[in-house]
């Protein structure tokens, strides 16, 4: 098949318009915003550090078995405030939500598993190094003493084996290798880590000792933490899966093991939900109650209803098919960036592979521009596979916007977002969308195929903020 054959374009080119507006103006607010919590960020680990120097610490470094001991003691608070950064980046709080979208806000968490495990251990070890040599002792006679002395010293090491277990089942690598179900309950350990290790911290020294002002500080950060994941995890969710009462009205096939899903409920435009955004559902259905899953809209939110369209790739989505109109759906959300709030430029591309459209039809459907001034790539492995493309079709001609499919198989071995074709003959985003570094480019697809796109586009000179993403992967 000749590459021309596999890149379809549906209608003739619409003339374009390459006026340059100004950033929108939510833009600007979500910066101001982003901003200030990764301020926010950077101060308390700073002030966990002027903590330990007001107390003291400066001096208490006067012998080798002081600096171990003190620099075990920084690792220490610096590793625990990280992983409650990483549990407050996981806790899904709206101004994070609106500042960095769901998709960064958990790749700024899991890259900091790493760093808070590493500072964890180098906190055990400085300590117990730190602890021999002030007793003249080897340090499996100082971790014998430890066990045996302090009683809540067992719950640490409890503590960081838990975390060292989450870090690992984490990487990429290993994680592969688990049931969805499976690795997130295994995750959840990440939350025992933190409670069993409280104890130790204000039992053992004096940094934290009974009536000290740094107690009081980090008592306050641990509730503050708590209780955004119980507020935010499960009372705001539980609360408005009560309120609104969402059932499944209509289930239509799309294509086979695939289905748009459309609920009903009451109250709908109090959840605030935008195209492009997506949920955490739970359907109340044999063999579906106890598995929850992210599942983007499909189409513009209405008070009329909410519709998602599903592919069976899983246990639980394999069964979304047969379940029956009426039954029950408890939800969390609405989430993400990947909406019209993301916007800085005056030309959108929106870009999708397999069930990735579904944000992306969603878009199409809302996002504001001029005709002429968007652009939609769907890829697929063929010209038939493509997902509600009756419907794309119709909202760009209505839209003024220009759609492509662009079809095949990727190479093998080849990073490479598009098919083998065009691959070799050189074809990249830029060359399909001329004026790609004036656009806003919105890409959804399966996690290595998305992380290519993006590549492409930042290869093509497309700034960082012009780019946004969502990659159906856990």
């Amino acid at each position: 098949m000749s590459l021309d054959s596999r890149i379809t374009r549906t209608g003739p080119a619409p003339t374009r318009r390459t006026r340059v507006a100004p950033e929108h103006p939510a833009y600007k607010k979500r910066m101001r915003l982003a901003d200030s919590l990764q301020i926010l960020c950077v101060a308390s680990v700073a002030i966990v550090i002027a903590i330990f120097l007001g107390d003291g610490g400066a001096a208490r470094f006067g012998t080798l078995a002081e600096a171990f001991t003190s620099l075990g003691i920084i690792a220490g608070l610096v590793g625990t405030d990280l992983l409650l950064v990483m549990l407050v980046l996981a806790a899904r709080l709206p101004p994070i939500d609106r500042a960095f979208g769901h998709d960064q806000a958990m790749a700024v968490h899991q890259s900091l598993g790493k760093p808070a495990l590493y500072l964890i251990l180098g906190h055990a070890g400085l300590l117990i190094t730190g602890y021999a040599l002030a007793e003249n002792v080897n340090v499996f006679v100082e971790v014998w003493n430890m066990f045996t002395t302090l009683p809540d010293m067992p719950l640490a090491f409890l503590g960081l084996a838990f975390m060292i277990g989450v870090v690992i089942t984490s990487l990429v690598v290993v994680r592969r290798k688990f049931r969805y179900e499976a690795w997130h309950a295994v995750h959840l350990i990440a939350y025992l880590a933190v409670l069993v290790a409280i104890p130790h911290q204000l039992s053992v020294g004096n940094l934290l000792s009974e009536g000290a002002i740094a107690r009081y500080y980090w008592l306050a950060l641990y509730v503050a933490v708590a209780g955004s994941l119980i507020a935010f995890r499960f009372v705001l969710p539980l609360t408005r899966s009560l309120r609104h009462r969402l059932v499944v009205d209509r289930v239509d096939a799309v294509a086979p093991g695939v289905v748009s899903i459309t609920l009903t409920g009451r109250n709908l435009a109090q959840l605030r939900a935008t195209s492009g955004q997506f949920f955490v559902w739970r359907f109340w259905a044999h063999g579906l109650w106890w598995q929850a899953h992210p599942f983007s809209l499909s189409s513009a939110p209405s008070e009329r209803g909410l519709r998602i369209t599903v592919r069976g790739l899983g246990d639980a989505s394999q069964q979304l098919p047969q379940v029956r109109r009426g039954t029950r759906v408890s939800f969390e959300g609405p989430y993400g960036l990947f909406t019209e709030n993301a916007r800085t430029s005056p030309h959108v591309v929106l870009i999708a592979a397999g069930i990735g459209v579904a944000p992306i039809r969603s878009l199409l459907e809302t996002v504001s521009f001029a005709p002429g001034n968007a652009t939609v790539l769907l890829r697929s492995h063929s010209l038939g596979d493509t997902y509600l493309v009756d419907e794309l079709t119709d909202l760009c001609r209505v839209r003024g916007a220009e759609l492509r499919i662009i079809a095949g198989k990727r190479p093998k071995g080849v990073s490479t977002w598009l098919p083998a074709d065009a691959a070799r003959a050189g074809l990249t985003l830029r060359k399909i969308v001329p004026e790609l570094q004036q656009s806003d480019i919105y890409i959804c697809g399966p996690r290595p195929w998305t992380d290519a796109v993006v590549r492409d586009a930042r290869a093509s000179g497309v700034p960082k903020k012009q780019i946004h993403y969502e990659r159906f992967d856990w």
